[in-house]
């Protein structure tokens, strides 16, 4: 069910979503000094690539810097990406195969609102609270 899922996603805009993060991913790591913000990016657009049967966890090890990070990223585009989250989520709520997309898609707000000291697990994982792959 998750594969069939991660196809309709996948043709329903999971494509562009992620195409998106790709390329502000690219951009933040040109700029030098953004580049945690860029590999946050690529984690983020592999996440929205294949959304079903993954979930967000908090990584272990972060710490301060990942706060004050998450603040900044907070202020310069966390917001919009999810005001835009819940937006899109709203539109593909309207159709009955939308609703598990709109679900997916606002199973993304967290780490498009807050990318640094997260990591992306499987959520069938014995312990999905922390797994590294």
């Amino acid at each position: 069910m998750k594969a069939l899922l991660n196809v309709i996603w996948l043709v329903f805009g999971g494509l562009w979503l992620a195409l998106g993060y790709a390329v502000a991913g690219i951009i933040c790591c040109l700029l030098i000094i953004t580049i945690p913000w860029g590999i946050a990016s690529f984690r983020i657009a592999g996440y929205a690539l294949w959304p079903f049967g993954r979930t967000v966890v908090d990584k272990p090890g972060a710490g301060s810097w990942s706060v004050l990070g998450n603040i900044i990223w907070i202020v310069f585009a966390g917001i919009w990406l999810a005001i835009s989250h819940v937006v899109t989520a709203v539109a593909q709520a309207v159709t009955i195969i939308g609703i598990p997309l709109a679900i997916a898609n606002l199973k993304m707000i967290p780490i498009s609102l807050l990318p640094l000291g997260k990591d992306i697990v499987p959520s069938d994982a014995r312990y999905p609270t922390y797994q590294r792959r």
